[in-house]
């Protein structure tokens, strides 16, 4: 089976690389930003759309609180950013969050940081495809007629993708997100041209059309209510911003200098493109509604069913560059492209963590193994697998999925924050150096604003949000916390259980007599090598067993068993019921019964054959066996091979594969080494 996978595993995925390689796929800033940053420089695509969606609940008068809205975002941006930069510095291992809380606040703190994270990055994925098919649908009527099934075969083209290795595609992804940046930053300078200096008035498509307010005249508690959730909306411009902080073991040295400066420049970006969308939107008189088939009301009569609501940002684009433009056009391509691409955060931080917790064993041991090519494969997939969960439960409807999004990673945020404040009040208890003591107390006030912040907005979150979906992430956290839980307990347990004693314990006290027994179906090749290899291991009793299903052929066994003279003892058992396993596991319990202290050593014939398919053929009873046995206290189970002709074509194929090479793949040899040629000088 394994050779029939490995020329499709290979072309998708490539060669497998050398551990010693590990070095070469680090990556250089450029290439991280796209591949940490692309969660938060992407959200702005669709963050400034949920701000308006949010304020069309009161009307379009509310529109007029966005710039304050925008700038509390952009405060909580930066102060994050600021946080977390002293986070990469503090802790460049790699473990980010969940490495702060753990040391800093212990390991419950630890462990719910940690499920937040890996709630928030199967959201990331899930959400970030379905705002792509979202995007890419309303150019393409295709994709949005069959939108889970696009989203989901988008999620396995980017698995496949990332199993290819973390810097081959960061290559594949710096092209997209620098397209779509410089997009969005053309769009704002030209749109600002425009605007100031030329003084054009540009118009969205939606510009003529009137919101009918669900909820009209808020005041007082009502409209703050409004306003907080708004916020939490626009909060989503926030997420991914910790994978930074959880990827620095792949940064280029010097690590965190590196990690701290791609985050200001993520920041920054992010920022400046969030805030751009929201003027530009209130500008050309964006309109947005969360039910537009009935809210959206032109002519006086609700748009329908058949009406399309594009997001923010197209809509900005078209009034900007002009409906059908080259530029227009560019940029939608770029933004569902970088939409897609914007999972590859989570793709990068999930499996980084889940190595960490694995490691700690949290998680199982397989999520810490790298694969073919350097990359936590397991993990990769295991978060491919539930974000399809999620896409489909959901239908990869973002508006859906985003109310979701950001509880995990502002619990993050703030358990993060607080244990670096604590951080830097452990180091400041015994540092004495004057200059040291103005760094640390400077970062501690920015982490302490920072937890400050953070907390206020995951209440703000969760009060506004927990009604409408936010429950979903909650109890996700609570699945992931308890399974973690448990997982631990058992590797402890079993930790505890197989511990060697500093006294001499039961295991290594010598058996006193070892009690071989060779089972036998018939008198044929397997079994005779299986008698000899036991007859050399000379145990103190050896005898043959077989099980009488078929009185005749139990018959025709004994007699060829005399005719050959075998000098070891067969015993036959009787199954009535042509029951082989229970016999066996009945006869050996029997043994250990009446001599504790013997080890019973189990020898099985079975056939070693060449292709996959044999192997439903044959040496199903010895499975079925030798799983019963694992379970029976003082048995040693040993598996006698016997190689089938088929085992040998199958070694040929693989030693026919081993020695094939792709053309052009065997070189002349070094240049300066090769024989120069007849006739030729120099």
């Amino acid at each position: 089976m394994s050779k029939l996978t490995d020329l499709p595993k290979r072309i998708l995925i490539g060669r497998a690389l050398r551990s010693d390689k590990l070095g070469e796929t680090l990556l250089p800033k450029r290439i991280a930003l796209p591949v940490f940053a692309s969660d938060p420089l992407s959200s702005v695509a669709y963050a400034p759309g949920e701000v308006l969606l949010v304020l069309s609940i009161a009307g379009v008068s509310a529109y007029h609180f966005s710039p304050w809205i925008a700038l509390a975002v952009v405060v909580l941006m930066f102060t994050v950013v600021a946080s977390y930069r002293q986070n990469v510095r503090a802790y460049p291992s790699g473990g980010g969050d969940y490495e702060v809380a753990t040391t800093n606040l212990g390991p419950k703190a630890g462990l719910t940081v940690a499920s937040a994270l890996l709630v928030d990055y199967v959201l990331t994925v899930a959400v970030s495809i379905s705002a792509g098919v979202e995007n890419l649908g309303s150019a393409i009527p295709f994709v949005i007629e069959h939108k889970t099934l696009c989203a989901i075969g988008a999620i396995v083209l980017l698995t496949v993708m990332n199993l290819r290795g973390v810097r081959e595609s960061g290559k594949l992804f710096a092209v997209p997100t620098y397209l779509f940046v410089a997009g969005v930053l053309l769009m704002l300078l030209w749109g600002a041209f425009r605007a100031l200096v030329l003084g054009d008035a540009m118009h969205a498509p939606t510009s003529e059309l009137e919101i009918k307010p669900e909820h009209q005249g808020l005041a007082g508690f009502a409209l703050v209510f409004l306003l907080l959730r708004a916020f939490s909306s626009g909060c989503a411009a926030l997420t991914g911003v910790e994978a930074i902080s959880n990827g620095v073991p792949a940064f280029r040295k010097p690590k965190s200098k590196n990690a701290a400066n791609t985050l200001a420049m993520m920041g920054l970006l992010a920022v400046t493109m969030f805030c751009g969308i929201i003027a530009l939107a209130l500008t050309t008189d964006v309109k947005m509604a969360e039910n537009p088939a009935v809210d959206l009301i032109r002519d006086g009569v609700p748009v329908g069913e058949s009406f399309t609501q594009d997001p923010v940002i197209a809509q900005v684009a078209e009034a900007v560059f002009g409906h059908g433009s080259f530029l227009f056009l560019a940029l939608a391509g770029a933004t569902a492209l970088v939409l897609f691409l914007a999972a590859n955060t989570a793709y990068n931080g999930f499996p980084l963590l889940g190595s960490i917790l694995a490691q700690d064993r949290y998680l199982p041991r397989q999520l810490h193994t790298r694969g073919d090519r350097l990359a936590f494969s397991n993990g990769i997939v295991l978060l491919a697998g539930a974000a399809i969960l999620l896409v489909g439960i959901y239908g990869a409807d973002s508006t859906r999925l985003i109310q979701l999004y950001i509880v995990g990673v502002f619990v993050s945020f703030t358990l993060s924050q607080t244990g670096m404040v604590r951080h830097w009040n452990r180091l400041l208890a015994d540092e004495r150096d004057p200059a040291k003591r103005r760094h640390m107390v400077r970062s501690r006030a920015v982490n302490t604003f920072g937890a400050f912040f953070t907390g206020l907005v995951l209440v703000v979150v969760l009060a506004t949000k927990f009604t409408h979906g936010a429950w979903v992430a909650l109890l996700g956290m609570v699945i992931f916390y308890g399974t973690m839980t448990a997982i631990r307990k058992h590797y402890d347990r079993v930790a505890a259980e197989i511990a060697a004693d500093e006294t001499p314990a039961d295991e290594s006290v010598r058996p006193s007599r070892v009690h071989a027994i060779v089972l036998v179906s018939k008198l044929h090749r397997p079994t005779l090598r299986a008698l000899a290899y036991a007859e050399l291991i000379r145990a103190d009793h050896l005898e043959a067993l077989s099980i009488s299903v078929d009185p005749d052929e139990t018959k025709a066994l004994r007699e060829d068993w005399e005719r050959r003279s075998i000098n070891v003892p067969l015993k036959i058992l009787d199954s009535p019921y042509r029951e082989v396993t229970r016999p066996v596991i009945e006869y050996v319990k029997g043994l250990r019964r009446q001599s504790p202290r013997d080890v019973i050593s189990v020898y099985i014939p079975e056939y070693v054959v060449g292709h996959w398919y044999e192997h439903l053929l044959h040496n199903q009873s010895a499975l079925r066996l030798k799983g019963r046995l694992l379970f029976t206290p003082g048995v040693m189970v040993t598996s006698v091979p016997y190689q089938l002709q088929s085992s040998e074509a199958a070694k040929k194929r693989a030693r026919k594969h081993a020695e094939w090479n792709a053309p052009g793949s065997v070189r002349r040899g070094p240049v300066e080494r090769r024989p120069k040629e007849p006739g030729r000088k120099g």
